[in-house]
């Protein structure tokens, strides 16, 4: 049997049965962690930006609708579904509106970069909030640097949402990340642009880049080198235009897919290939995976490829190290991978993977074990002995779009198929999902 059905009892359960061959092309949404970065930088900007390719996600309308809130001007507001292209008409560095409360959804992106802008605006009072999966996420790492720089921020039992941000004129720092994080990077950068003095940040490890590649488009006065990056204020911000890419940690479900279910060859046109988020594609390489990658891009801005997988056999592999934050929200899904591969695959240095919508580690292997697996829990990761494939079962998302999808393309892979609980989690980030799977299908 092939294919997969939704269930009836509630609209929010699906089986997806094994599949034969994956075959066809598709163009994956835009790229998350780049359209919350439009959005805020552009209503930290200096007059409109034109954002083209805006992902149409629960997390990213929330971040637009924090911007309108704090007083920036979407044009055409987005009703039913997001429009081709819009226009944010920015307020400036210290521009928001100075009282308000933002409710961020699910947007983890969101809770931690949009504090580093507001934390700076002299006079201003806000209150950061979201869902009950938001409240769980800790937010500790970026207020100690907020606060080193001057800011009054109090969160939830000295970590957690809600964030109160009562903003005043803070003062650059240099501040060196205790674990590699782009978030936190980015909202210290963020502080940066309206502190006296420079904000330089430096990186244990090299992580996503995107916040300081717009900051640059935009004018900033940014400095950049190896595990280290500086901006001084007064710059005056003017983002014009960002053309966001189809996402990278989206089409990752495909690639694997299509690596592992036997005979697939899959087409992923127009998806970004930022060096800092192609860490799936080195580690799936090694692993054995046949994936050429086509630039498309004219080498300004983000790099655009189109991305032709075929399947291939796998081996295992180590990762951990400075591969770990090109590969962050991969890792759930190389997890699967490395349960069709041949012989031991280890993921070490990934604590960060705890700190995600939810304990990715525990929720991960519990899922394949469930499904058959061999595989353990690591304090700092995992290890998976691959036996070639797995037989199925069910796995409830805990609210988490990478574990429903996740337990999807298990589904197709396995012996029996997979049950998902919670499959309406995808939609933060891929709301098309499982129609862009069934078409590969057939």
């Amino acid at each position: 049997m092939s294919g997969h059905e939704i269930g009836l009892d509630d609209g929010e359960r699906a089986v997806f049965r094994p599949a034969g061959p994956l075959t066809g092309s598709l163009v994956p949404p835009a790229d998350k962690s780049i359209s919350h970065r439009a959005a805020i930088i552009g209503a930290i900007a200096d007059g409109p930006t034109l954002v083209v390719n805006y992902l149409d996600s629960d997390d990213t309308r929330s971040t637009l609708s924090a911007v309108a809130g704090l007083g920036a001007m979407v044009n055409p507001e987005p009703l039913n579904a997001m429009p081709e292209q819009f226009t944010i008409e920015g307020v400036g560095p210290t521009g928001p509106r100075s009282l308000g409360r933002i409710d961020v959804g699910n947007a983890g992106t969101l809770m931690r970069l949009l504090p580093g802008w507001l934390a700076g605006c002299d006079g201003g009072l806000w209150r950061m909030d979201g869902d009950a999966s938001i409240r769980k996420r800790p937010v500790d790492r970026v207020a100690i640097p907020l606060r080193e720089m001057g800011a009054e921020i109090e969160v939830t039992g000295e970590r957690f949402p809600p964030i109160r941000i009562d903003g005043h004129r803070l003062h650059g720092i240099t501040y060196e990340l205790p674990v590699a994080s782009a978030q936190v990077k980015s909202c210290v950068l963020l502080a940066g642009l309206s502190a006296e003095g420079p904000t330089t940040v430096i990186e244990p490890v090299a992580t996503r880049d995107h916040t300081e590649v717009m900051l640059a488009a935009a004018g900033a006065d940014i400095e950049r080198s190896p595990g280290r990056v500086t901006i001084n204020p007064g710059a005056q911000l003017e983002l014009d235009e960002v053309e966001v890419p189809a996402d990278i940690s989206s089409a990752a479900f495909f690639i694997v897919a299509a690596s592992i279910v036997e005979g697939s060859r899959v087409v992923i046109d127009r998806c970004g290939v930022n060096p800092t988020r192609t860490g799936i594609i080195d580690i799936l390489r090694r692993m054995g995976a046949d994936i050429e990658v086509e630039p498309l891009s004219d080498g300004k801005g983000e790099p655009i490829a189109r991305i032709t997988i075929t399947a291939a056999p796998l081996t295992g592999t180590r990762i951990e190290g400075a591969e770990i934050p090109l590969a962050i929200d991969e890792l759930p899904i190389i997890a699967l991978a490395a349960c069709f591969a041949e012989g031991e695959t280890v993921i070490a240095d990934a604590e960060e993977l705890k700190a995600k919508e939810s304990d990715r580690i525990a929720v991960v292997v519990g899922a394949l074990a469930g499904f058959g697996a061999n595989i353990e829990a690591r304090d700092d990761g995992m290890r998976v002995i691959g036996t070639g494939g797995l037989r199925g079962g069910s796995v409830d998302s805990h609210g988490d779009h990478r574990i429903a999808m996740l337990g999807a393309i298990a589904g197709i892979a396995s012996q029996e198929g997979v049950t998902v609980d919670g499959m309406d989690a995808a939609a933060v980030s891929y709301p098309n999902f499982q129609q862009d799977l069934a078409r590969l299908q057939g």
